[in-house]
């Protein structure tokens, strides 16, 4: 089977919420997930799943109204600041929060107070069961940057677990063999982001 992951839109920035800041995508973000479920529009997606957050679950909708499937919403792919209060675009932290900002370009999540190896097991968890529950097809996942690269570095075998910075709406496919075996088929394709910026 086929894992199609995918990162969300670009959010709006909220600062400083009562509760878990959950932001929903700004216009550009919108455009963002339409660039996206258009490209896919030919792909033969068997299913769609996302995280929990808004902004995930808002670029997979023109996804679903492209293509007729309805996203399931798996808990175990929300990303790991879903409890933060505050969200800010992860473009703004190198200048507005330093500290935090090199933590990631490390990443160093545990010097975020994040505990490590739950995070990943929650992410490798929540991938196999999806995989599991669709051997032999091709299925989309929209989530989050962080979950993408905890995932992708345990199909890698590598040591770093944030190791690249995926676009907003980017895709990264894995390939899964019917005994388990991963291997990753794309990392990080933006073909859509060009052609919406030519347009």
């Amino acid at each position: 089977m086929e894992l199609v992951l995918i990162r969300h839109a670009l959010p709006i920035r909220l600062d400083a919420v009562s509760g878990p800041a959950d932001p929903p995508l700004d216009e550009l973000g919108q455009s963002q997930a339409r660039a996206l479920a258009e490209d896919l529009g030919p792909t033969h997606l068997d299913a769609l799943y996302t995280s929990p957050l808004l902004r995930a679950r808002e670029t997979a909708q023109p996804i679903e109204a492209l293509t007729g499937l309805e996203a399931g919403v798996v808990d175990g792919v929300a990303e790991w600041d879903r409890h933060a209060t505050s969200y800010v675009p992860i473009e703004q932290l190198r200048t507005e929060a330093p500290e935090v900002w090199r933590a990631l370009a490390s990443g160093d999540l545990a010097a975020l107070g994040i505990d490590v190896d739950a995070f990943v097991a929650r992410v490798v968890e929540a991938m196999t069961e999806i995989a599991a529950a669709h051997a032999g097809q091709r299925v989309g996942v929209v989530c989050h940057g962080g979950v993408i690269n905890v995932y992708l570095s345990q199909v890698l075998g590598l040591d770093r677990l944030l190791f690249f910075p995926p676009s907003y709406t980017s895709v990264s496919r894995v390939a899964i063999s019917d005994d388990g075996r991963t291997g990753l088929l794309s990392l990080n394709e933006t073909g859509h982001l060009r052609r919406m910026a030519a347009s």
